[in-house]
């Protein structure tokens, strides 16, 4: 059984590279599907859909990463030449350590961030509901969460790291002298944004909004810090009344555009705009960042500021990567074990046929009137000669190579005790 994985991640692929190849939740299972229809024989898959990364799990008898490649880069219509120098491709161990790296937090940009363990668990469950996970990539993920687990109960590995809201609250401090005269728009109402809500919460600003494409999931935010939601459609009129937007949602689409931006800053009689744009693809045009009363940085704009500490880590890291090489060993010992287990389930229907047709044959005799020790001296008689049947019949070949290797054959399986 083979296991590669090919991706892409913030360390291979600028933001708008990353942005063609973002797959929304909801899609994950029509997206499987064309992806294991593209490779032969259907083979295990999951796609690992973040906004630092983009990456496909798979597992068949063959690995196939060349039409995997193939497949990821004609899902954004582009040729897979194009695409290839932006991703890497692991096989086997080596893929088995980088999902146990990834689910740990130590192939993250936040060094240690525990958010993309759930995401892995949200990738795993679609790719269950939509039949595309089997035994192999069922144990590659269980085995990686127990990794993550063991990591962040035994390490440090996240006790000095800098989240994203984190940053976007430090970020904010550097341009705002004081965070409780400012206002703050949160546009979306995912994890992202609740993480930056309570943040920026904690420093107690003017006001708090919540623009939400569902009113009932903003509501439900908004409630939480004492603040208002709004639509989304109401943002471009309302846009100037905020100093500070932080947008994470699902768009396919910028929602916050350069029109909007500048009418905002006419309204606002140029005081400047702190802005955030978490999402990928972006929620911002790119084009906003040229204003020059705005400040906008993206996710990739963020990694020099969540890179800190850095030195204190370096302890916890050796720890943490002992344990995912421990993880990776076991995993690679349980995938070679399954290459015998269909000798071992031919042995156990042989050894099944066997029993069933003496102890058919054992019922005959007891009707008949046979005594019971005869029929349970013939019982043991029956097994013992089909079980050594094949044995016999090797140390009697006239090929004298042949008859020593059943010799050490039937030494080692048969005569142990004598040895």
């Amino acid at each position: 059984m083979a296991v590669w994985t090919l991706g892409i991640n913030h360390t291979t692929a600028p933001l708008d590279v990353r942005g063609r190849f973002a797959f929304a939740m909801d899609q994950i299972a029509p997206h499987l599907q064309g992806l294991r229809q593209s490779l032969s024989r259907m083979p295990e898959a999951a796609i690992v859909s973040t906004c630092n990364r983009t990456e496909i799990y798979c597992a068949g008898e063959h690995s196939e990463l060349e039409p995997t490649l193939g497949w990821l880069a004609g899902s954004a219509g582009i040729s897979a030449d194009a695409l290839r120098t932006h991703t890497y491709s692991l096989q086997d161990g080596h893929a088995a350590r980088h999902a146990f790296r990834v689910a740990s937090g130590l192939d993250s940009m936040v060094l240690g961030e525990p958010q993309i363990l759930g995401q892995l668990k949200d990738a795993v469950r679609a790719a269950e509901a939509a039949g595309a996970l089997g035994t192999t990539l069922s144990q590659l993920f269980q085995r990686s969460f127990a990794v993550a687990k063991d990591v962040r109960t035994s390490t440090e590995i996240g006790a000095h790291s800098i989240s994203m809201a984190a940053a976007a609250v430090r970020l904010a401090g550097n341009l705002f002298e004081d965070l409780g005269r400012v206002n703050v728009l949160f546009v979306g109402a995912g994890e992202m944004i609740e993480l930056c809500a309570t943040h920026f919460a904690a420093k107690n600003p003017k006001s708090i909004a919540i623009a939400n494409r569902t009113l009932e999931r903003g509501e439900k935010l908004a409630s939480r810090f004492g603040g208002e939601v709004m639509r989304l459609g109401d943002l471009p009129d309302r846009l100037h009344e905020f100093d500070a937007v932080i947008s994470c949602t699902a768009s396919t689409l910028p929602i916050i555009g350069l029109g909007a931006v500048e009418r905002a800053l006419k309204k606002r009689r140029h005081r400047p705009m702190f802005m955030v744009d978490l999402a990928v693809p972006r929620d911002i045009e790119f084009e906003v960042k040229s204003l020059e009363d705005v400040y906008l940085y993206t996710v990739d704009d963020l990694a020099g500021v969540v890179q800190t500490a850095q030195a204190s880590r370096q302890a916890a890291v050796a720890q943490a990567e002992a344990i995912v090489d421990a993880g990776v060993q076991s995993f690679l010992h349980w995938v070679d074990q399954r290459s015998s287990v269909p000798l071992i389930q031919q042995l156990n229907a042989q050894a099944d046929a066997w029993r069933a047709a003496e102890l058919a044959r054992a019922r005959k005799m007891l009707a008949k009137g046979e005594s019971v020790d005869a029929v349970l001296e013939a019982l043991s008689k029956g097994l013992t000669q089909k079980m050594l049947h094949g044995a016999m019949a090797e140390l009697r070949a006239a090929e004298p190579q042949a008859r020593d290797r059943a010799s050490h054959a039937i030494e080692h399986f048969f005569l142990r005790n004598e040895r």
